[in-house]
């Protein structure tokens, strides 16, 4: 009979806990991350996120499609909406003043009443609210397209929803099911038509303005 204790059987118990302690230490790591990531996150639904993705890489797209002239005009009327176009132009107007005063014994080449100046300031107005049209009838078009798309989108909606009344109504019809007050459900379950929608607009409007 061997009196050496059985080592193997000794250690076996601690390195068990030693490992499970670990596997615990690593899962709560794990976890730990994969919260932090998620804690980065706004809580919004796979479908949202997928549409915003959508939505971000149609504007990359349609800024990919603008010409060499649309990107100079852009450009050109962003830096023209920054306070620092103003700051420039302060700077600009009085170091023309104070040149064109005779101030330091230099002679002024536009004095008093500036008649160069306006000239200028005259020419870069007309070139600048150009531009800024140009720009505006780009975003006019881009908006114009975005209503279509949301009509569009909008008017799919109501019919689908009509069709979802429509076989509520007949499965309700089927099971014998009453309605106990009077509703608006035959009103809801009609096509609505958009030339009938504006025609009804039109009609109150005029209305309204006799």
């Amino acid at each position: 009979m061997s009196l050496r204790p059985d080592i193997s059987s000794s250690e076996d118990p601690a390195s068990a806990d030693r490992a499970s302690a670990d596997r615990a230490t690593a899962d709560r790591a794990t976890a730990d991350s994969k919260a932090g990531d998620v804690s980065n996150k706004p809580g919004l639904s796979k479908v949202i996120e997928r549409n915003i993705r959508t939505m971000i890489a149609l504007n990359r797209a349609e800024d990919k499609r603008r010409s060499g002239h649309q990107v100079a005009v852009d450009a050109i009327t962003n830096f023209a909406g920054h306070i620092s176009f103003v700051y420039i132009h302060v700077a600009w107007f009085a170091a023309w003043v104070i040149l064109n005063s005779g101030a330091g014994g230099n002679k002024p080449f536009d004095a008093f009443p500036y008649g160069l100046l306006t000239m200028i300031v005259s020419l870069e107005a007309i070139f600048l609210s150009t531009l800024v049209l140009i720009t505006q009838n780009r975003l006019s078009a881009q908006a114009e397209y975005r209503a279509d798309l949301n009509l569009q989108i909008s008017l799919l909606t109501e019919h689908e929803l009509t069709r979802v009344l429509q076989m509520l109504d007949a499965i309700q019809a089927k099971l014998g099911i009453e309605n106990h007050e009077p509703s608006d459900l035959a009103d809801l379950e009609m096509e609505t038509k958009p030339e009938d929608v504006i025609a009804e607009i039109e009609l109150l409007r005029r209305a309204a303005k006799r």
